[in-house]
Formats: C-alpha cells, structure tokens, sequence
C-alpha cells in the first residue's frame, strides 16, 4: 500500500512537523509505504489557467517542473493525504500551488454529481483521501470551512473514501498520535466519502460604514488585464467612478513578482476604503497566488486594524454558482482574520465561458443581469452600504442549463484539443 504526503507547512512550523512525525510512523506501524513530500522544497510553478494540460498534453501539465512527478505519483498511490495549517478556512499557499496542478489528474469533460456539474475522471481509480489541518488555538468558523473544502475536494478527486481531521497546537503528542490513529481507523472502516457539511453562516456585511472615497481592485487571475475577474472588476470599478470615487487596479500575479510591488499593493490597500477582490474559483477555492497575497495581507495588518471595508467578486467555469460558496467563505474568514470589514460578495458561475475576459460594455444582452447586478453593487457600496441581496439574486440562476453545459462544453473541448493535434488523446492516462 502507497501513500504519498504532500506537507504544505511553512518553515518553523513546529505542529506541522509534529503532526506529519506522528502521522507518518502511524502509517508505517500499519504496513504503508510512504512517501512524504515537503512541497515548499520543490519546484511547483503556479498554474497559468491555460488548460494545456487538457487540450495540448492532456495528462500532463504544460509546465515542466516538479508537480509532473508529484502528480504521477498521486495516481499510483493508494492514499493521498493533504497536511497543512488551516489559512482562513482553507489550505497554506504551499499545499494549495499542487492542488492548483492536480486537474490534469482529471478529465475537461463534464458529468453531473450529486446535481452539480463536475468534470469527469481520468483515471479508473483513485487513492483514498486524508486531510489534516492544525490551528493554533480551536476556531469553530475556520474548522467548519476547512471540513467543507476537503469534502468539496473529495467529490472532485473522485475519493471512495475520505476523512478530515484537525489538530491545535495545545495538544500533546500523544494525543496527536491517537488523533492519527483515529483519522486512518476511520477511513479503514468507511465505505463511501461523508456528506458534504454544511459552511457556517456568513457574517452580516456592515451597513453603516461612511461613503467611501477610495477604491482598489486587487484582479487574482494568471490572465491579469484579459481575464474574466479583470472585466469584472473594472466594470465595477467604473460604476463606482461615476459615482465620484477614486479608484485603481492592481495586478495581484504582478505584484507577488517583487517585494517593492507587494509593498506598494500594502500601502494601496491600507489606503483605499473598499478593497475588491476579483478572481476565479480554483479546484474549490482561491489560486495559490491569491492565497500567498491574503497571507502576506494578513501579516501586514496583525494588530493594525484600519478603515477598509472588503468586498469579493468569484467566478467559476461550471454554470452552477454554487460551485464558489466554499471560496466566499474563505474570502470572509479572512476579513475577520484581517480586520477588514465584510461588505459582501457576487458569485458567478459559467463565467469564463460567458465573459472570456471581454469588457463588459463590449458585449451584448448575455451578460445583462451581470451588468445589473455590478450597478445595484456599486450603488450600495458608494453609499457605504454592503453588496444587496438582490444584486447576487440576479447571479443565482444558471445563465446557461447545466445539461446543455455540459453538452457544449465537451464538444468546445474537442475543438479546443484540435488546434494542438491533441483531440483524440483528451482521456490518456499519462500516468500510468
């Protein structure tokens, strides 16, 4: 039996390390072959959202860097297990950039489970599924996000079995090792992934907060200036112009080139009265870049609350918008986290294959409702109000039936494939 580990732990993570000692000899006691990678070692490039590991290598990531093995490996083991510390809800930056490269592991096609559009798998079979985060003191909020975005991982790695545990910092070893022996009892003793558990209320964006004068929009897509979240978010970004702010866009993938750009992205940010994120879903959450800019976000405003009220805008490729609850609720954990006020949030689903990066006053009557619900936004928060219900009501419905979706979409990704001479080889399983 094969199991593979992929440590996304920062340096001098003392749990971390406790955490993955524990785990590891567990599973050597039990008969495992493991193999323990500490992803923040390697070489992993950030995905550039170009979808080359499906229509021009299908099976294989267009980057040439260490996550080909790591995925490799991923297909040949029997148990994969994500180990990391719980980062507002979610996954650290270093797990996070391999999870990003783990879609070439599955199929661009499309199926539908559990009433959702999902892709398809690649493979016949798939390792069974262990995630373990640590927090340095319980956080019931955090903790509820991080169990829903395993079990949303779950469904799409197509893991018969799967389990979540969690660790704070105060425990001893031994309880860590007992916790450990408890995580792999139970998926020894399963016999399908558990229901999804539900996410924890949104906290209730504050109303009452003074008419901004500044905005700034932090655009968290590889496309940067011709990506959806772009064409979103400056859209947005010219409804609250006409209404006398002062606004200005930055590129979040740009800004995490140099320290001198992270730190003018700080002062922008500690200087604007609305912050708008802007960005597409990846594999259920937020890309790695994004996630490594809210950590240094984070660290920067630890004890230094300020004025700035924060706002998020998500896109996801499968129609249902639903698909982006998970990334939403990352997205206001760290608000919480950051001491950023919440003024509420848009979920888009079918955004790529909508909007495309095209500017919003460019195109036609597809994206009306889109538009609508960018104007009521603007309106509200100009006015120091939060996102209203009804804006994101416009956003709900499906722009598109998912069984036409899916429909389509198989058939775009063959085309797609044919510019590359790839369109028969769309389901080869390069790793095996």
């Amino acid at each position: 039996m094969k199991a593979i580990l992929l440590n996304g732990s920062t340096e001098n993570d003392l749990t971390g390390k406790r955490v993955t000692e524990k785990l590891t000899a567990q599973l050597q006691t039990a008969g495992w072959d493991v193999e323990s990678i500490l992803l923040r070692d390697k070489k992993i490039g950030n995905c550039v959202g170009n979808f080359r590991c499906w229509i021009s290598s299908p099976g294989t990531c267009f980057i040439d860097d260490d996550n080909r093995s790591i995925a490799a490996a991923v297909a040949n083991s029997d148990l994969m297990v994500y180990l990391t510390p719980v980062t507002f809800g979610g996954y650290s930056s270093n797990l996070k950039r391999m999870v990003d490269h783990q879609i070439q592991n599955i199929s661009p096609f499309f199926a539908k489970v559990n009433g959702e559009t999902h892709h398809q798998r690649r493979y016949d079979r798939y390792p069974n599924f262990l995630t373990v985060g640590w927090m340095d003191v319980p956080d019931p909020r955090a903790e509820a996000i991080f169990r829903h975005l395993a079990q949303r991982n779950a469904v799409n790695f197509y893991a018969q079995k799967s389990y979540c545990g969690l660790v704070d910092a105060g425990q001893s070893d031994s309880e860590i090792q007992a916790q450990a022996e408890t995580w792999l009892r139970a998926l020894s003793n399963g016999t399908v992934p558990p229901a999804v558990s539900a996410l924890p209320e949104m906290n209730t964006a504050i109303n009452s907060a003074p008419a901004p004068r500044r905005a700034v929009l932090l655009v968290g897509s590889p496309r940067t200036r011709k990506s959806t979240s772009h064409s979103i978010g400056s859209y947005l970004m010219k409804q609250l112009a006409a209404r006398g702010m002062e606004t200005e866009v930055i590129q979040i993938y740009n800004s995490l080139n140099t320290p001198e750009k992270m730190r003018l992205l700080l002062e922008k940010l500690d200087a604007a009265d609305l912050a708008v994120l802007s960005f597409p879903l990846y594999v259920d959450s937020l890309p790695a870049p994004v996630i490594a800019a809210l950590e240094r976000i984070a660290a920067h405003r630890a004890g230094h609350p300020g004025k700035t009220r924060l706002v998020t805008l998500v896109n996801c490729g499968f129609p249902e918008a639903q698909h982006n609850n998970t990334a939403l609720a990352i997205c206001e954990e760290f608000s919480r986290q950051s001491a950023l006020s919440w003024a509420g949030s848009l979920s888009l689903g079918a955004g790529e294959g909508m909007v495309h990066g095209v500017p919003l006053d460019e195109m036609d009557g597809r994206v009306h409702a889109l538009k609508k619900a960018l104007d009521l936004a603007a309106e509200s928060l100009a006015e120091g109000k939060a996102i209203p219900k009804a804006a994101q009501d416009l956003l709900d419905k499906p722009f598109i039936p998912g069984w036409l979706y899916r429909l389509i979409g198989g058939f775009g990704w063959k085309q797609q494939a044919k510019k590359y001479g790839a369109e028969k080889d769309l389901r080869r399983q390069s790793y095996l």
